[in-house]
């Protein structure tokens, strides 16, 4: 059945997007606790099986078949493009940066998110209020950048570019959705985005971490399953349906409380140091995201 692309956003639809922003922001912090004791390809092949086995449980809770794709194999290759790659990056970067910096740089997706949305989706334009937002979260972004050039751990720099990579795709990955949701069921988006996922890691984990070594503690494992039921399942059930009705943009002013949630967990979990950049980062970032969807209420 059709919805309206852009409907408006209510209480129970502000609640369900603010509490799966708090939760993702915990997905930088466990990636990072998750290399402790995996290779980062292998270890987004066992996140997205968990993920995939997630999804298929909810949907035959709710009754939904995860077939009848017939003509939007198409739509779902070009989704697998943008996924495997974002995932990849993001893993790869964090790996090479800290946690509290990848949960900033991966959430200045929305600028992205809003900027691919004005080209591709007809209902979803700037305007000159999201403008200014988009330069405030990018602002934010530089700011990070500025103190990985001053730091003489330049694998800083590296994996800082590595991670907002993954951002920019992760913007795109949104837009992608977003089309793709207005004709599937979140379900069989979700489902098949993790499930066709799976191959293309395990080939490339044998290929690139082939006599890579596994350490699977309590800490590896409960990691792991975060990243696989938490984020991979249930985030983003509650995302890709949200995104069947309302608009791309205007959901991201709630990513504004996924950076503080990172860094904090960071630095609780990981006793990572917060520094002045990070905090001022954090902030332009998150002021920014709310600029962008002043206009969405």
């Amino acid at each position: 059945m059709s919805l309206p692309a852009d409907q408006p956003i209510g209480l129970r639809t502000g609640i369900l997007a603010f509490a799966a922003a708090l939760l993702w922001g915990g997905n930088a912090v466990f990636i990072k606790i998750g290399l402790q004791g995996m290779p980062p390809i292998a270890m987004a092949g066992a996140r997205f099986a968990i993920g995939a086995l997630t999804v298929a449980v909810g949907a035959l809770v709710a009754g939904v078949s995860l077939r009848g794709l017939a003509g939007n194999w198409q739509g779902l290759g070009v989704l697998q493009l943008v996924f495997v790659s974002q995932i990849l990056l993001l893993n790869l970067g964090t790996l090479w940066t800290t946690a509290s910096r990848a949960a900033v740089l991966i959430n200045a997706y929305p600028f992205f998110t809003a900027l691919f949305a004005h080209f591709l989706l007809q209902d979803d334009r700037l305007s000159r209020v999201k403008l200014l937002g988009l330069l405030c979260s990018f602002a934010g972004v530089l700011l990070l950048f500025a103190e990985s050039l001053t730091l003489f751990d330049t694998t800083y720099l590296l994996g800082d570019a590595l991670v907002l990579g993954s951002g920019m795709f992760l913007g795109l990955r949104q837009v992608v959705l977003k089309r793709l949701v207005r004709g599937i069921h979140p379900y069989q988006v979700l489902f098949w985005q993790a499930a066709l996922s799976l191959p293309i890691f395990g080939i490339l984990s044998l290929i690139w971490e082939d006599g890579a070594m596994y350490h699977l503690d309590l800490a590896v494992i409960g990691a792991l399953l975060y990243q696989g039921v938490v984020v991979a399942g249930l985030c983003f059930i509650v995302w890709v349906s949200l995104l069947r009705r309302h608009s791309a943009s205007r959901l991201g002013v709630y990513s504004f409380a996924t950076p503080p949630a990172g860094v904090l967990l960071s630095a609780l979990l990981l006793g990572e140091a917060i520094s002045p950049a990070l905090w001022a980062s954090m902030a332009l970032v998150a002021v920014g995201i709310a600029i962008v969807n002043r206009e969405g209420g």
